[in-house]
This record gives C-alpha cells, structure tokens and sequence, in this order.
C-alpha cells in the first residue's frame, strides 16, 4: 500500500490504511533516517485522545526501539505542544505524534517532530518517506521506558506568563478542551499556579469528539458559545483543538474570537512587553497584523500556508540574533512565540491571552477594537471551503485569478502568488486557494465590512466555478 506523507507527518483513517502494520512500517523508516542523521539514539513518542492512541503509540514506540533508538513513551493523552517540548529539553533526536490534529475522528496520524522540538523539516519528512520499504539495519535492540512530560512542561509555560498578574486580576479561565489532549492541563495549571476560578468545557477525552470535528471554529464552537453567553466582564473561553496546538476564543456573551484577532492582541501584547523580532504571517492572515508590526517598527515576513515555513524561520533566528522571530502565526490558529518551542501551542496561547486582559482590564474585544481604531483598519472576515463535484483546472484558475482589476468595489493593489492567489485592496483581500490533492478550493476574504465579505466571497466563488473541468 502506498501511504500519503503531508508536510509534517502521515495521516490515515483508522483501519483503513492507518493500520498497526503501517505504523510499524512507518516507525522503522522514521528509525532508519534518526539513525542515519546523527549521533542522538533517542526519541520520544506521544499520543491525544483518538481511538487507539495508546495502542498505536505503543506500536510506534516498540518498533523504533526495536530498531536500536531508546524511547521515552509518554504516558497517558499528550498535547503536541507538550511532546514538542519534551523532545527539544531531552536532546532527543526526534519526537513521534500519534494525532490527527483536527482532523474528523475517524482519522489518526503519525507527526514527525525534529530535535529542536517543532515541525519535521520537509528534507526529514521526504527521507522518512523514501524510506518506507527499506530494510533497517540490524541493531542492539534500545529501551522502551515509560515517562511524563507533564510537570515540566507545565512549569515551562510558567516561566513564559506572569502568573502574578493573572492572579492578582481574578478573571476565571474558561477552557474547552474539545474533548482533546488538553483535558485537565489548564485546570492544573490554573489551580496550582493562578488561584482564579476554572470551568472547563469537553474536558473528558473522546475519540469521536463529541460528534464534530476538534478544531475551533464557530461550526464547531455552538456548545462554547452557549456556555459563554451567560457571562459577564472581560473573561473568555480559550479553545484548544484535538492535540492542542491551535487556540480559537469564545468571548464573554457567546461571540467567535477568530484567530486573526488573537495573532493581533498577542503581537501587541508582546511588542508592549518591550519584546522585539520578526513578525512572521502566513500569507492568509490579516492585513492588520502587517499594520501593526509597523507601528511598532518591527519586520515583516510573509510565508506560504503551513507552521513549516514559520518553523524554519525560528530556527534561523536561534542562528542569527538579528533575525529572532518576535511571533509566528497563521489563519488556522497555530501560533508560535519568542523564547519558547518553534512550534505552535494553544495552551501558552491561552495563558498568554488571559494575561493581556490581566494587563490591560479589558476583555479580547475590546483589546481588537482598540486596535482597529489605532491602526484605521476595520476587520470582518470569513472562509468558505468548496467541495466541488469535479477536479478543478489548477493551473487555468490561477492564471485567471491573477488577472483579477477589482473585488467588490476595490481596486486590486498586489497580486500575490506566494501560495495560491491572493489579491490585496486597501483594508482587506480575496484570496483562491485549490487543493493539490482533492477537488477542494479555499476562498479567504477580509474587508472593511461584512457585507463587503460576502460579496467578495461570492466573486470569488463564481471565478472558481467557471474552471471546473
């Protein structure tokens, strides 16, 4: 059978091709290249809340030390951020995932991290990948070890927020786990270092996530939203997907907090911390994050869709002081931040989030729309999805894209093909991305206004129409 590899790992639906014995052979082609990268003969292997987690960890974890590498198993559900973490501070040469991330619950996946405790480089992912029917050669069997990386890293995220103030201001923490692997992390944290309220939302663990899919956005968030809107004052619940490396927001009253406003309210939070760096965007977040850089003379980069791209560019500020990341974020709500992993984690996200309304006293809505009139820049934004009932000419459609004058009234200043085809105008974009790999086609729209959102959305999607095949 031949197994897909996606950019950070591969990902199957469960007995399907997501078998015992494909995770065997994936785990001994993930053995042959640690082993032949260099001299670190360890690994640490993880899991979240999906069916058959622990089991397929175990698989994973037995195969790579029966190939000559000692593996740290670590027990029970684990978010991503946390095994990241455990793989960096343990000089391991690289860290196994067992998730799907967001993915329906139907589905498992095998994520590849590297030694520095983030995303598998693309080189590592291709060499893991050529290698899934090659013989390892034969070795001194390693140990197989039980562990925890929960205190630790629990204690990182400490170093990282300023407990005292988020204590001293008494705001409950509100946290919905989605039934994913950051179930009772949060309520930990919160209880033994912030002395406020907790109240949990979908805390216990369930394969099938409570019947819709562990990532947060409003679709997914009604259960949130309902629990929200009975409260009052500056709280708001943090959202954490199914292996906890995205954050969404439900504010106080049952409103979305969309993950374009959370990378704002971070990056001036950080910058007023008096924090400095580069602020790296995928090229489909909002144009208020490139504003507000400026404002605080910081630099830009934009990136094509994927952590990967913001990964490598952490890593090259570890090398080169000049060009440290300050904040690294993209439209799905990974983000990642100065001093920590380069890698995305919604807990420190949350945390920090509960910080700048400790900072500030207000609430994350009120944070945006002091942004908004600071920067002149009105945000409304949406996303639509087409699952379209025939493969798309790629190649016809982009072209066409780019030729694009105006969407909904506004002159197209920047035509952008970094990934996709994103078409800038003063106080927003549309933005047509297609899928490489099945007949979906992405439209991202951010203007001055809802109305103007759906109009946009709704040009977009005839361009699209016009090239099915």
């Amino acid at each position: 059978m031949t197994l897909s590899f996606g950019t950070d790992g591969w990902r199957g639906v469960i007995a399907d091709d997501f078998t015992f014995s494909n995770v065997g052979r994936v785990a001994r082609a993930h053995a042959g290249a640690l082993l032949a990268a260099g001299p670190a003969r360890s690994a640490v292997v993880a899991h979240d809340t999906r069916f058959l987690g622990a089991a397929f960890a175990r698989t994973a974890a037995h195969t790579l030390a029966g190939a000559g590498l000692d593996v740290h198993l670590l027990a029970g559900p684990t978010p991503t951020p946390a095994l990241s973490y455990a793989t960096r501070a343990g000089g391991h040469a690289g860290g196994v995932m067992i998730t799907a991330s967001h993915n329906p619950g139907q589905y498992q996946g095998y994520k590849l991290k590297g030694p520095y405790g983030g995303s598998a480089t693309p080189a590592l992912v291709q060499e893991v990948e050529s290698r899934l029917d090659a013989p390892v050669p034969a070795a001194q069997p390693g140990a197989c070890t039980t562990s925890s990386v929960r205190e630790a890293y629990l204690a990182s995220l400490a170093a990282l927020v300023d407990t005292g103030a988020i204590g001293a201001a008494g705001v409950p923490v509100y946290h919905d786990a989605m039934h994913g692997a950051a179930g009772g992390w949060i309520e930990q944290f919160t209880r033994e270092r912030l002395n406020v309220p907790f109240h949990g939302l979908r805390q216990a663990p369930d394969p099938l996530f409570g019947q819709v899919n562990p990532e947060p956005i409003p679709a997914n968030l009604e259960a949130t939203a309902q629990a929200m809107r009975s409260v009052t004052g500056p709280a708001f619940a943090m959202v954490t997907d199914g292996d906890a490396d995205r954050i969404g927001a439900v504010l106080a009253g049952g409103a979305f907090f969309n993950s374009h406003q959370i990378f704002a309210v971070l990056l001036q939070h950080l910058a007023r911390r008096g924090q400095r760096g580069r602020v790296v965007r995928t090229v489909s977040t909002s144009g208020i994050i490139e504003r507000l850089a400026q404002h605080h003379g910081l630099e830009v980069v934009q990136t094509p869709v994927g952590f990967k791209y913001i990964t490598e560019l952490f890593l090259d500020g570890d090398q080169h002081p000049d060009r440290q990341v300050l904040i690294g974020g993209e439209e799905s709500g990974g983000i990642g931040i100065q001093g920590h992993i380069p890698e995305r984690d919604g807990l420190l996200n949350g945390l920090l989030l509960q910080e700048t309304v400790a900072a500030t006293g207000l609430g994350l809505g009120e944070q945006f729309r002091a942004l908004e009139r600071l920067l002149d820049y009105p945000h409304h934004y949406d996303r639509t999805d087409l699952h379209l009932p025939a493969p798309i000419n790629r190649a016809e459609l982009m072209d066409h894209a780019t030729q694009t004058a105006r969407l909904g009234g506004h002159a197209v200043r920047d035509v952008i093909t970094l990934d996709g085809v994103k078409l800038a105008f003063d106080g927003g974009y549309g933005m047509i991305r297609a899928s490489g790999t099945e007949p979906v086609v992405r439209l991202y729209v951010e203007a001055p206004s809802p109305a103007e959102v759906q109009t946009i959305l709704g040009e977009l999607r005839t361009v699209t129409l016009q090239h099915l095949h």
